[in-house]
């Protein structure tokens, strides 16, 4: 079998930032999947299950609703490394692109109280697993020390 392309990245150079993924045509539509990398991949530590699970439902129900974006959003998702998300848009960005919208949203996650969206056990699969302390601190790590000052290296792949 070959290879997939995500596992062709260098993860020892791999920076947290956000990266393209690929760029796939459905339907004559681009679909761009953004890599959204928390941590650096096999040197710190990954992602707690409740904080990584409670980002989902945070900046899911934010994206979903966000005026700008809502209509190009097609998936929010942690990915099983626990290093950080996936993220399908509509369209054919670059990294850049989706800075504003990406910082709104850990914004909002960084700063959320109250009740986390879909925590009830009719709304979700494993409602018990949620950690929103650890969410905020972790996404406004994210926020201040990667898209806040993100450069190339933030945005681009490892060659």
């Amino acid at each position: 079998m070959d290879k997939i392309p995500s596992f062709t990245i260098d993860h020892l150079r791999l920076l947290r930032g956000v990266y393209v993924s690929r760029k796939d045509v459905v339907g004559g539509e681009v679909v761009t999947t953004f890599d959204v990398r928390m941590k650096a991949p096999n040197r710190e530590p990954a992602l707690g299950q409740g904080a990584l699970h409670t980002i989902e439902h945070l900046a899911a129900t934010y994206l979903r609703n966000d005026a700008e974006w809502k209509d190009r959003i097609v998936y929010w998702g942690p990915m099983g490394c626990l290093t950080g998300n996936y993220l399908l848009v509509r369209g054919d960005y670059e990294s850049r692109d989706l800075l504003p919208v990406l910082i709104r949203t850990f914004e909002f996650v960084a700063g959320f109280e109250g009740e986390v969206p879909g925590t009830t056990p009719r709304d979700c699969g494993n409602y018990l697993l949620h950690d929103l302390p650890m969410a905020r601190w972790e996404s406004r790590k994210y926020l201040d020390e990667v898209l806040l000052v993100a450069t190339d290296e933030n945005l681009h792949y490892p060659q």
